[in-house]
Formats: C-alpha cells, structure tokens, sequence
C-alpha cells in the first residue's frame, strides 16, 4: 500500500514570494521520514506540496515535480482531491469535526468516498480505530461527539479518520505540539506502528521526537527573513543527529542557533 515519493527540482510560492527554494528528496515508502529545522524554513510549506495541500491558499503555486511511484501529483489530469486521499494529512491542532461523533467523525471521508454499507463502514470504523490504537477507549461510545475526547484522544481520532480512507502516505505537520507527554508518547508509539503500512512523513521542532520516531531526517534552513527555505541535509536519523555531512545542521541540533 504504501507509496515511494520522488520530489525533483520543488519551488513552493506564495504570490511572488518564493517560500520554499529547489528542493529534491526521495522519500522511501513504509518508513518515517522528519523535517526538522527552525521557525520559517518551509517545512510545513514544504509538507503541504506533497498532498497538493499548499495550493487552497490564494495566489500559492509551485513548480516541478513530486512523483508517487510512477504518478506525478502536479499532472494536467490529476485531481487535488483525489490526491489528498491518496496522500492524507494530520494537523498540528486536533480537528475532529465539531458537531459530529466519534462514528461519524472516522466515516465521513468513507460516506464522501461512496460507501453506504452500514456493515462495510461499522468494520471500517472499527477498523481504523483500532489501528489509531483508540478502540478501546471509545467503543462504548461512538455515538458521542468526538470533541468530548481529551487532546490526545482527538489527535488519535483525526489519525483514524485519516487512515480510514486508505491512503497511501500520511503527512503529520507537529501532530504533538498540541499535547501533553502522555499523549506524545501515545502519538510517537502510533507512528512506530503505523509505519508498517503507510509512509509517514512528519514535521517537528522537537528534535528528541525527530531522534526517537524517524529513519531519517531533514534539515531545512533559511539565510534570513526574506529568503526561501531550502533543504541543508537528508540522511540517516542516526547520522544526522551524530555525524552530519553540513556545519549548519551540526549548528542548530548542538543548539548554537534555531
């Protein structure tokens, strides 16, 4: 199921201004891949080109290529929506919908996807609880508004509502940053697990987690306000974070900056 990525030659824009600057990366399917980097270096930016996500901003365009296996997702025919449930997406903030259950909440992409089956989606839903690791908790109350759960809870309910779908990659932007450590832990044990299915790509600032969760990492970098981010350095986490290849990436994980 899961997908290689192949980013060649990535300018991201914002109206005029050039976000994210001649990025290329390969991006291994079945495997956890990190940005990591100080505040407006264009990870996530960069992050949401991978889902086409970047784009339902005004005036944002971007330019080159990202390939899922043999697919370009910037093709002429190729459908952004489709995309997204290809490529699916978990946000920094936990966004379960408001005003629907913790049922409905998973079931909504699968109900805008064609399936009605009560049965069908009753094992879909069970299902993508129990690979977010929340069945347990929540089986006796699906009927309840999926807003009612703690923070961790949420964020592992938007996971399940994420790998409802199927996707064939799942982009975390900070899915931690909103939690307390507990929760963290939870999210970090999920991610170790879900890697067996899906590629996984994730955004941090927090480079403990980067160390603890990834096979690899990437070190974005910007020269000054105004400047585009670019990619310094993609290799092993675990040379990465004892040997890298770039002073700069030495720089900001010992903490001389960022």
């Amino acid at each position: 199921m899961a997908k290689r990525i192949e980013v060649s030659s990535l300018n991201a824009y914002y109206g005029g201004f050039l976000a994210v600057e001649n990025v290329s990366m390969t991006i291994a399917p079945r495997s956890v891949t990190a940005f990591i980097g100080p505040s407006g270096c264009g990870k996530s930016t960069f992050l949401r080109t991978l889902n086409r996500m970047h784009e339902v901003i005004p005036g944002a365009r971007v330019e080159g290529r990202v390939m899922l296996d043999d697919q370009d997702l910037y093709g002429e025919r190729v459908d952004p929506v489709a995309v997204r449930r290809v490529v699916g997406m978990v946000f920094q903030r936990p966004n379960p919908f408001p005003t629907m259950s913790i049922y409905d909440n998973v079931a909504a992409g699968l109900k805008l996807n064609g399936v009605k089956r009560k049965g069908e989606l009753d094992g879909i839903v069970e299902s993508s609880l129990r690979g977010a690791n929340l069945w347990n908790e929540v089986k006796d109350r699906l009927d309840k508004p999926g807003a009612g759960l703690s923070g961790g809870q949420q964020q592992r309910l938007c996971i399940a509502r994420a790998i409802a779908v199927q996707p064939q990659v799942l982009l975390m932007d900070e899915p931690c940053s909103a939690l307390d450590p507990i929760s963290t832990l939870a999210i970090e044990d999920l991610i170790a697990q879900l890697k067996s299915q899906y590629t996984i790509v994730i955004v941090t600032h927090n480079m403990q987690q980067a160390a603890r969760v990834s096979d690899r990492t990437a070190f974005f970098n910007i020269a000054g306000t105004g400047k585009p981010g670019k990619l310094i350095e993609l290799d092993e986490t675990s040379k990465i974070f004892t040997n890298p290849t770039e002073k700069a990436t030495e720089d900001y994980i010992t903490g001389r900056f960022g």
